[in-house]
């Protein structure tokens, strides 16, 4: 890849944290494995990290606001700080031109951050979070979980963007050892 990005938004859960479908609770927040460690080097090299997060649970009425919000501050507190934070509420059949894939989400916190997309990185675990990086002219690194599907994997590995970890992942983006 080229030099590093200026800024790198990750997805939340299945990437920066393990995975509990429509989490509202605080105490069952765990970070993965390399997460602490991808995410100091990153900050090490001045850049600033965000979430972007797609939280359909709100709209499928298993969560609110409050709970995703919570969850997020355990984040911040247990990996942060984060310089931004977006999360969108909307289900997959609302149209919502935030919800990832679509590029709202990133280039609002592109804008935020004062970085075009173009020198934004998303790092996220299924084909949405590489599609709304595509679809918003950043870059993408795919980080693939057991629920990431096989063709995912393998259309980000003919793209060069497939990482094992997410230490993995910001050393394709330039961020070395």
């Amino acid at each position: 890849m080229s030099a590093p990005p200026r800024a790198v938004l990750f997805d939340r859960d299945g990437t920066l944290v393990v995975d509990v479908p429509y989490n509202g609770d605080p105490a069952r927040v765990e970070p993965v494995a390399t997460a602490a460690a991808a995410l100091d080097r990153v900050r090490a090299a001045g850049v600033p990290v965000g979430v972007v997060s797609n939280q359909s649970g709100i709209a499928r009425g298993l969560l609110d606001a409050g709970q995703v919000e919570a969850v997020n501050a355990r984040i911040d507190a247990l990996l942060g700080p984060f310089a931004v934070w977006r999360w969108c509420p909307h289900g997959a059949g609302d149209g919502c031109a935030y919800r990832k894939p679509a590029p709202g989400m990133v280039l609002d916190a592109a804008a935020a951050l004062g970085v075009a997309p173009a020198d934004v990185a998303v790092v996220g675990d299924i084909a949405a979070d590489v599609g709304a990086a595509d679809a918003a002219g950043a870059r993408a690194v795919l980080v693939p979980t057991p629920a990431t599907r096989p063709e995912e994997v393998a259309a980000a590995a003919e793209r060069g963007i497939l990482a094992d970890d997410l230490l993995g992942a910001v050393e394709l983006l330039g961020f070395g050892a």
